[in-house]
């Protein structure tokens, strides 16, 4: 196979940078190495900057017919005490609100609303394993199929294939790791419709979680100090379960769904980047770029900001052949930034406030300073919920759209 560029990767940067390259009308294929989407425990919360891509894109409509739940106010308790992190109506954005919806559903949709693009190629179950190297320029890549290997010659590839990034790592391209002082437990747990609670964050002195309202069920993050994994497993889940329940009493019926440490998942947190996202005729982006931690759920929403900047600055330039190493390397430039400062406020999230949390401490759990004043000063609020929820330096659509793409609102389902 023959294409003008190859996305390696499925996930939210791979499936929005595939629909707006194809969008483009630029010959594109997208590799996801499994047969569906379907994961659980992924980045679910879809927030303002990314709904105003697709609103942009003239997808906003059909989006949000999907099921989804919304938030607006972040609580949550420290050491007992109530304070509210972020209010998201007191931003002036046209979605003021986060959208909770499993992940599989947001890909489904590019890949469904994608499908009227002839220039755009979705290969499930085709897993990158190795590059094509022309000299020191790479020239595609070799995947494995359910039928075989394949040779995808691409005048451009772009990894977007998560933080393990194979693509990255044939590339010999180094990480510098900024580090994290935890790991989370993503577990789900069933709701009542009589349970309602707005809390979002739960710290006590030596145990943090956080709780999200699903709809029928709660989906919950308990946070655990880094490498404590195997410690957590040792005590016994009916522990482990007896201390969610304390910290979360409204998990106290639905807490039986979690039978075995096989419906406990581990999510190792990392932070990290790439100085150099560039190889003559490779970019990485997305997870494979920057990881992220999950505080503030800003993953998906950086990644989908990667794609959309990309599109923006090397669209124009991939009609006419694969964009220089400097061309390529504007992308970076764009998108540093804004990754090395929401980078810096989750550390300054992680040495503040989880570290302390998470010391097993006896004294009780100190509210800090500036969430006091955010909780007491109701027009604080806007701040973290801008941070949250639009970022820093949003990326809007600008990349071409090919007059037979051009897309005024379709409804998918």
């Amino acid at each position: 196979m023959k294409v003008r560029c190859c996305v390696v990767g499925g996930g939210p940067a791979g499936m929005m940078l595939g629909y707006l390259l194809g969008r483009a009308g630029i010959d594109v294929v997208v590799l996801e190495k499994h047969a569906d989407f379907f994961r659980d425990f992924r980045g679910d919360t879809v927030h303002p900057s990314t709904l105003q891509v697709m609103d942009e894109l003239g997808l906003i409509d059909g989006f949000l017919e999907l099921p989804h739940q919304r938030l607006q106010q972040m609580d949550g308790l420290f050491g007992g005490t109530k304070v509210r992190i972020a209010d998201l109506s007191r931003l002036n954005t046209k979605y003021p609100f986060i959208a909770f919806m499993p992940q599989w559903d947001f890909l489904n949709f590019l890949r469904e609303a994608g499908k009227r693009f002839s220039s755009l190629k979705v290969l499930m179950s085709t897993e990158a394993v190795d590059l094509i190297r022309r000299g020191d320029t790479i020239a595609g890549v070799r995947a494995r199929t359910a039928d075989g290997a394949i040779d995808i010659e691409a005048d451009l590839t772009i990894a977007c294939d998560g933080r393990h990034s194979t693509v990255r790592e044939r590339a010999g391209l180094s990480v510098e790791e900024i580090g994290a002082p935890m790991d989370v437990l993503w577990f789900r747990a069933g709701r009542r419709p009589d349970e309602t609670e707005n809390l979002f964050a739960r710290i006590e002195p030596g145990r943090m979680m956080v709780t999200f309202d699903r709809g029928d069920y709660w989906q919950c993050a308990y946070v655990i100090a880094k490498g404590q994994y195997d410690a957590v497993k040792a005590r016994g889940l009916q522990a482990l379960l007896d201390d969610v329940v304390r910290m979360a009493p409204v998990l106290k019926h639905g807490i039986a769904e979690v039978k075995s440490f096989d419906d406990v998942k581990l999510l190792t947190v990392a932070i990290n980047r790439l100085s150099r996202w560039t190889r003559p005729g490779l970019l990485c982006i997305g997870d494979a770029a920057h990881a992220m931690s999950p505080i503030g759920g800003v993953g998906v929403n950086l990644a989908v900001q990667d794609a959309v900047a990309t599109a923006n600055l090397l669209a124009g330039k991939l009609m006419r052949g694969c964009p220089s190493e400097d061309e390529l390397d504007s992308v970076r430039r764009r998108r540093e930034f804004p990754v090395k400062m929401t980078q810096a406020m989750q550390v300054v999230v992680q040495n503040n406030i989880v570290s302390s949390a998470l010391k097993g401490d006896s004294r009780p759990f100190k509210v800090p300073l500036i969430l006091r004043l955010i909780s007491a000063w109701p027009w604080l609020q806007g701040i973290p919920a801008r941070f949250i929820a639009i970022g820093v330096r949003p990326e809007h659509v600008h990349s071409p759209a090919s007059r037979s793409s051009d897309l005024v609102g379709i409804t998918l389902r």
